[in-house]
């Protein structure tokens, strides 16, 4: 069994923040499978299945994401090879989309609790680029990631969330 966590904030208004990255990119691609969420939280995640992939959605908040990812590595007992986490990633350029089968958090809260709680960092990571330094130096760290995104950028989500579809594919037929 494979484990796919999309990381972000639960709640109306984080949808299209750039700190939910992570949760609209999964919300793509079970439309793009013709699949849905499950109404009702499981370990503290939303979730779906499709075949052996159990895809989630942490609804502790980003920065405690660790917590259900935890819940479901201990339920379902699923090497930390198996996981795949999707999030946000503000020093890389916008649009850019990069895979690593493990490594640092890079600063990245979600990635940080989730290190934490899994007492490792050898775990796959999809970090989907939002930089725009003019933005983040006019309202600060917080509020840029908490912010949503520009029209432009807007515009360019769909062919960005196509890509990181793609990635999540490779990641399960490995």
């Amino acid at each position: 069994m494979k484990l796919v966590v999309g990381l972000g904030n639960p709640g109306d208004r984080f949808n299209f923040t750039r700190h939910n990255f992570g949760f609209l990119t999964l919300d793509f691609y079970l439309k793009r499978n013709d699949s849905h969420w499950d109404t009702k939280p499981f370990l503290g995640a939303i979730r779906c299945k499709i075949g052996d992939t159990t895809f989630i959605k942490p609804q502790d908040f980003y920065n405690l994401s660790g917590q259900s990812v935890a819940s479901y590595v201990r339920y379902y007992k699923i090497p930390a090879s198996d996981i795949l986490v999707i999030c946000d990633n503000f020093d890389l350029e916008f649009g850019k989309i990069r895979f690593r089968s493990s490594g640092s958090t890079g600063g990245n809260n979600g990635l940080k609790s989730i290190d934490k709680e899994l007492s490792t960092s050898d775990y796959p990571r999809l970090r989907l680029g939002t930089e725009n330094t003019a933005i983040r130096e006019k309202v600060g760290a917080t509020d840029f990631v908490l912010g949503k995104f520009t029209p432009e950028e807007k515009a360019r989500l769909p062919e960005i969330l196509e890509e990181a579809c793609d990635r999540i594919d490779e990641f399960i037929a490995n």
